[in-house]
């Protein structure tokens, strides 16, 4: 259910922080910060785990990766926070990060603490406030595409970003990086995984753009304004942030938009409210070279690539819990959908 406040719940037991450390640690670091502090979490995330810090006067987001073992190059806690030190001032939907703790000794993992943002997360129901308005869901499309273009426009070296990562061969290392992980990950051999890396590698376009790539854009990753659903507040989880291709960006957010007339089991695995009124995946995509000014022309591979890099962070997660590293129950029934995003993917590259 889409909710204000974006979904905050108890914490489940087995992601509790210790919050006497973490209060003590806290103390004279934030403003607020020497009266009581309660922890709560947000209920709405499979990956990351994100607490809301409330000390009464105020109220801050900290950021953790997942419990279990984490690929090296994901969940990058010093990676989002450096992003988002710096990235608020010249891209407003970019929360502003306030410190990072690498030491292990406070709750047992990196994290960071942002400011809180107040607004909307749209999962797959439309909220109570937007359903009286008939052009809400046009409204967030056109406004994802509209910030996702604002975004790639970025001046990423003004902010002393220029080497958040290598552009050069970006779209192949993620082919292999993605497909390496695969094997760590996989509950069980998929041909058709193989099939789409091997296509993939060999149809890399040449590409040489370059611009910030958030590297997971998608509807509930945005925060919308209550009272608009045509407005961004806030755009969630930098942790992946690096320089590269932006059209890896919108490959994405296809992957996960979904339409009313795709197949029974993407509308079951849905991320967005199925009730129609969205832009459609190719409206998405005109809007986003009209408002980029870039060329769109090798879409489907990174539709493709979207879908293949989808089937591996859905079996990373369910293998998390088949191996008990977390016991959210929501992540037992991510077994089925790896087999059929893999086809997806298989289908998008012509397969």
């Amino acid at each position: 259910m889409s909710q204000l406040q974006d979904d905050v719940i108890n914490v489940r037991p087995d992601e509790k922080l210790d919050e006497a450390t973490l209060a003590a640690y806290l103390r004279g670091k934030l403003d607020g910060s020497d009266r009581p502090l309660t922890i709560r979490q947000f209920g709405g995330g499979a990956a990351n785990l994100t607490y809301l810090l409330d000390y009464g006067t105020a109220q801050y987001v900290l950021r953790r990766p997942p419990l279990g073992p984490v690929a090296a190059s994901a969940h990058d806690m010093g990676r989002e926070y450096r992003v988002l030190s710096v990235l608020w001032q010249a891209f407003p939907y970019a929360p502003r990060a306030f410190l990072f703790c690498d030491d292990l000794a406070v709750i047992g993992a990196p994290f960071f603490v942002m400011e809180r943002r107040q607004g909307i997360v749209v999962r797959r129901s439309l909220p109570d406030v937007f359903t009286g308005q008939p052009d809400a869901p046009r409204r967030m499309s056109e406004a994802l595409v509209d910030a996702l273009a604002a975004f790639h426009a970025v001046d990423y070296a003004a902010l002393g970003l220029a080497d958040l990562g290598k552009p050069d061969g970006f779209v192949a290392r993620q082919i292999e990086g993605w497909y390496r992980r695969w094997g760590a990950a996989k509950p069980h051999d998929l041909p058709d995984m193989d099939r789409v890396y091997a296509w993939l590698r060999d149809n890399v376009p040449s590409s040489a753009a370059v611009s910030l790539v958030h590297n997971d854009y998608k509807l509930d990753n945005v925060m919308l304004a209550a009272d608009d659903p045509g407005r961004v507040v806030a755009i969630f989880d930098w942790d992946m942030c690096t320089l590269g291709d932006p059209l890896s960006d919108v490959g994405a957010l296809l992957t996960y938009w979904t339409e009313p007339g795709d197949p029974p089991y993407l509308q079951a695995t849905a991320m967005m409210p199925l009730g129609g009124g969205f832009l459609s995946r190719d409206e998405l995509v005109a809007r986003y070279a009209d408002k980029s000014g870039r060329p769109v022309g090798d879409i489907a591979f990174y539709h493709a690539l979207g879908l293949f890099r989808l089937t591996v962070i859905v079996a990373q997660i369910y293998v998390r819990y088949a191996r008990g590293q977390t016991q959210d129950a929501r992540f037992a029934a991510m077994e089925p959908m790896i087999p059929l995003l893999a086809r997806r993917a298989a289908e998008v590259a012509g397969l």
